[in-house]
């Protein structure tokens, strides 16, 4: 070891007595600073410990609820089916009443053959207008033809059994007066002669059957009007019911007609008025036309029968308007708006044709009340105005009906309405 380690392990004996001392001193002090700890300190610890972690727990349970409750809020809220509301608008009616129609043609006929065999010629084709009794095509029926020339030959026969038994007759009704013949024998001849004459009647109505069965070869039109379909082309066969037969396809099953014909000079729009506006439509009212192919246009038209009973069904009356078409321009199947004058106009509420529920007993609106329940409530509806549709009895001026109703809506079912703010105005 070298001095300098020496020097530095080297203790002062000048300064032991102190320091020892100092060590002394210093645990005393420890011992001073450091008391004793008493039970009842620990007890008061504890108590206010616990005290703590039961404010911790009392404030982590009451927001624990209450977050329960916004979820359970917000879940409710959220379950409900969304629906927008609509106030209807209360309308005065005007003194026009304004209803969907339907045109047809004033006279309609499918066109059948009366007799079978070839399509020898078609003349006109669809869109041809046609006058009666133009040729519209010709069938070629070579059976026929021979039926018809064995029945006039059968009708030949008849008629000379016939004169030989009326002769034979003749003489016999001669000879009974000379007692050259019997009785019986007369009786006979004169009954042959009858039954000759019954075979000769006959015969003939045989030959006017099949003259009139030849003469429907020649199909032609019943009346003017126009060609709306051809079912019919060279080489078919047709037959007698109405069938169509390809040679060498086999028979077509089920009735077909050759020719489809409308009358289109005069059009028929049928139209169901409403229960509430029967009254107005009477037998010569004027009504006027109009159609979105023709904007800005209007054709006249009048009332010219009714079917006078309501359809319990519908709780519509039927009613047909005639229109002059001679020039064409209306097309049978045309949608149309018939505009009728009301005597007695009536006011209605207008609703959105989508707030409408159909139900097995009638019509129904959804209303929803201030707590936002939905309630069906039965209605009777009056005009149809496409888009909208008038309700003239059953719903309140401003009580809101839900515009767009789910299918699975019912009675007093909790809706979630988002746009509160026009269910706001409309109560106030």
């Amino acid at each position: 070891m070298s001095i300098d380690e020496h020097k530095f392990y080297e203790i002062d004996p000048a300064n032991a007595p102190a320091s020892k001392h100092s060590a002394v001193h210093g645990s005393e002090q420890l011992k001073q600073e450091n008391p004793k700890v008493t039970p009842r300190s620990l007890v008061t610890l504890t108590v206010v410990v616990l005290i703590v972690l039961a404010v911790l727990a009392v404030f982590g349970i009451l927001g624990r609820m209450q977050a329960t409750k916004t979820l359970t809020k917000h879940t409710d809220v959220d379950s409900a089916p969304p629906v927008s509301i609509e106030v209807p608008v209360l309308q005065q009616s005007a003194n026009e009443i304004v209803l969907p129609g339907n045109m047809q043609a004033y006279t309609m006929a499918p066109i059948y053959a009366r007799t079978t065999g070839y399509v020898k010629a078609w003349y006109h084709d669809i869109g041809a207008h046609v006058h009666k009794d133009d040729l519209l095509a010709v069938i070629e029926t070579p059976e026929l033809d021979q039926q018809l020339d064995q029945a006039k030959a059968d009708l030949a026969t008849a008629r000379s059994n016939a004169a030989i038994a009326k002769t034979t007759a003749d003489r016999y009704k001669d000879l009974i007066g000379l007692n050259a013949v019997s009785q019986q024998d007369t009786d006979t001849m004169a009954a042959q002669d009858a039954a000759a004459k019954t075979q000769v009647n006959s015969a003939m109505a045989n030959v006017r059957r099949l003259e009139a069965l030849q003469g429907f070869e020649r199909i032609v039109a019943p009346f003017d009007g126009v060609i709306t379909t051809r079912n019919i082309d060279v080489g078919q066969f047709i037959t007698a019911t109405g069938s169509t037969i390809t040679p060498g396809a086999g028979t077509v099953t089920g009735s077909k007609e050759m020719f489809d014909m409308a009358a289109i000079g005069v059009l028929r729009v049928y139209v169901n008025v409403p229960q509430v506006n029967a009254p107005d439509a009477k037998t010569g009212v004027m009504a006027t036309l109009t159609m979105p192919q023709f904007p800005g246009r209007k054709f006249t038209g009048r009332l010219v029968r009714s079917s006078d009973a309501v359809d319990p069904t519908t709780r519509t009356l039927l009613v047909e308007v005639d229109v002059d078409n001679r020039d064409g321009e209306l097309m049978p199947g045309s949608y149309t708006e018939v505009h009728l004058h009301a005597l007695n106009p009536a006011p209605a509420l207008n609703v959105p044709v989508s707030a409408l529920i159909l139900q097995p007993d009638g019509l129904y609106v959804a209303t929803v009340d201030a707590n936002h329940i939905a309630h069906l409530v039965h209605v009777i509806a009056g005009r149809d105005l496409g888009s909208s549709i008038e309700i003239v009895n059953g719903l309140k001026a401003g009580q809101p009906v839900i515009a767009n109703p789910p299918d699975s809506l019912t009675d007093g079912e909790r809706v979630r309405v988002v746009n509160p703010d026009l269910n706001a105005g409309a109560g106030r």
